[in-house]
């Protein structure tokens, strides 16, 4: 006969939402900084695991190799599990951050993968002509202006470019090699740069399993399991300081922009 009702199991979530390094007033972004206090506490409580609740379309690879290692180290640290749930996109730096949970849970119809590094940008050389503007470049250092978009496009600086971005790619692979092991399927595709739904995620071996974080918590920690939301909180010097004006600059409604584009990328 039980004198005490069973102790109910807490269970941390934070959420990690949004474009990877770039943020706005109107659409904020992820950063190391902006997470650390939101994963500090939640590791802190008492508990077998963290929820992290992923819904990203990727942004900055460093920001996202850093909330990465940084997720990791906490675990290690305080022994505890980590469960990521995907929400509708964990793609490009999304799913760098998945990699660091131990299991890996989406729905059916999240977007996944996406294993690829991409650099976008315009070239308007012609259009300077045609408006009667000359473009004037002082530089010390033969490279210092590659990629300028007002300039015809050199091989050589494609080549520059490629190099960044196979070396980011390598780092990449290598985290996801490590992380998800033997679940992986031998695809061709795989580190090309596609993204698939959950259920075709799964198969490959991005995915655990296919399910939701209310479900799957209650079937691990049984049907009095609780889940506690731990906010991430905005830097001090930020508070009290988005008002219109600073909603409304150019700055932020670039930045919205790109963050939309990202998004926009995975039908969004």
């Amino acid at each position: 006969m039980r004198l005490w009702p069973k102790r109910r199991t807490t269970i941390p979530l934070v959420r990690l939402q949004g474009v990877i390094g770039m943020g706005s007033s109107l659409r904020p972004g992820l950063s190391a900084a902006s997470v650390e206090a939101a994963l500090v506490r939640a590791f802190a409580m008492k508990g077998p695991a963290v929820a992290l609740a992923i819904n990203s379309p990727g942004g900055s690879p460093v920001q996202s190799s850093l909330i990465f290692s940084r997720i990791r180290g906490l675990a290690q640290e305080k022994k505890k599990t980590v469960l990521v749930f995907v929400e509708d996109v964990a793609a490009s730096g999304g799913y760098w951050l998945a990699t660091a949970g131990d299991e890996i849970i989406a729905d059916a119809t999240s977007i996944v993968g996406s294993i690829g590094v991409v650099t976008a940008t315009f070239g308007f050389p012609e259009l300077l002509q045609k408006i009667g503007v000359e473009r004037r470049v002082y530089t010390m250092g033969e490279n210092k202006s590659v990629l300028d978009p007002f300039q015809p496009e050199k091989p050589s600086d494609v080549g520059i470019l490629h190099a960044v971005q196979a070396d980011i790619h390598a780092a990449f692979i290598a985290v996801v090699k490590e992380r998800r092991g033997a679940r992986l399927a031998d695809d061709p595709d795989l580190f090309t740069g596609r993204f698939w739904s959950g259920e075709a995620g799964r198969a490959l071996g991005l995915v655990d399993r296919i399910g939701n974080l209310r479900d799957v918590l209650r079937e691990r920690y049984g049907a009095r399991v609780a889940v506690r939301e731990v906010p991430a909180r905005r830097p001090s010097f930020l508070r009290g300081r988005l008002g219109l004006g600073a909603a409304l600059s150019a700055d932020s409604l670039i930045g919205a922009v790109r963050s939309d584009r990202l998004w926009d990328r995975y039908g969004l």
